[in-house]
């Protein structure tokens, strides 16, 4: 079993930056992903950025280029820094951790909710 426990959220004015943190722990696999989902009202939710324990990034083309993922694999954290915010980013924001073949194992957290304002 994998907990994560996230942390950052908030209601910041368009422009402005927020950071994300999510803290895993349990059972973990040194071979893993761990990444950000959203979900805005009414949509599906959807890959924000991910993270590899081998440092592949993968980030979602609404967020290139103004969202920066990292991790401290020594305490199975990973971090979104958000910056140049936008009101279309409100959604609640899951952290997400994959392990085993084709990272078929997931885990999810709660979520933590980001609302931009315009």
């Amino acid at each position: 079993q994998v907990q994560l426990v996230e942390s950052g959220g908030g209601l910041v004015q368009s422009g402005g930056s927020l950071r994300l943190s999510c803290a895993a722990s349990g059972t973990i696999s040194s071979i893993n992903t761990m990444g950000w989902y959203r979900q805005a009202p009414g949509k599906q939710r959807e890959l924000v950025a991910a993270m590899s324990s081998s440092a592949n990034i993968n980030y979602a083309d609404a967020v290139k280029g103004r969202f920066t993922i990292s991790r401290d694999n020594a305490k199975n954290t990973v971090y979104l820094q958000m910056n140049g915010l936008k009101p279309e980013d409100t959604a609640v924001y899951y952290c997400n951790f994959r392990y085993g073949p084709s990272y078929g194992v997931t885990y999810w957290g709660k979520g933590t909710l980001v609302t931009v304002s315009s």
